[in-house]
């Protein structure tokens, strides 16, 4: 299917841009904050409405373009294995995803407090959406991993694995560790969790090739 494989495209593009984003965004900043203590957010909310806050906004979106590229991959012929159950958790993966770039787009438009200022309401729907996120995406990940061809599944299972135990590492960082390397953590997460949306993306072009030779 065209549009498949289409949506895949425009997925990976829009994550390419939402990093090249990022990385300007972290070069701009001001060179007193210390990526390896301070988050993204803290990062992002020093130039806000900035070059990081677009990099989160295209994020979403590139992993929104993903909800019906999936659906419309998980009718094709030969899409999974037959399995009691199986469409309740495709169902749950895509809104597990639908959280993710919730969360991910309300994490852009309300900011977190300027570092070492006490957090206010807005700060902590931040810190709230950003947790929704990180934590929904490895499992929706999980569940998209057995719809996906070939052994594309097996990368999408470690990465997420590796982003659940990246999430409690952050946890542990921000309050028993006092904020120990928190920053490093949390980008690493970052790039674990982008990975893993690149190779689903990336699945859905392979996927399409062999649907048309059938």
């Amino acid at each position: 299917m065209r549009a498949t494989r289409n949506s895949g495209l425009l997925a990976l593009g829009g994550i390419a841009l939402a990093a090249l984003l990022a990385v300007i965004g972290h070069l701009e900043v001001n060179e007193d904050l210390n990526p390896w203590a301070l988050t993204v957010s803290d990062f992002a909310v020093s130039d806000r409405g900035g070059v990081i806050d677009v990099a989160m906004v295209v994020l979403a979106a590139a992993s929104a373009v993903l909800l019906p590229a999936l659906r419309r991959a998980g009718r094709l012929p030969g899409a999974g294995r037959p399995g009691v159950g199986r469409p309740r958790a495709g169902l749950l993966a895509e809104a597990l995803l639908a959280a993710w770039v919730g969360g991910l787009l309300l994490a852009a438009v309300v900011p977190t407090n300027e570092p070492g200022l006490p957090m206010d309401t807005a700060a902590y729907v931040h810190r709230y959406s950003s947790v929704v996120a990180f934590l929904a995406l490895p499992v929706a990940g999980w569940l998209l991993a057995r719809r996906l061809p070939g052994a594309a599944g097996r990368p999408v299972r470690g990465l997420a694995a590796a982003s659940v135990a990246l999430a409690a590492a952050m946890v542990w960082s921000a309050y028993p560790g006092d904020r120990l390397l928190l920053g490093l953590v949390e980008r690493v997460l970052i790039l674990t969790e982008v990975a893993m949306l690149v190779v689903v993306a990336a699945a859905l072009l392979r996927r399409v090739t062999p649907a048309r030779a059938a």
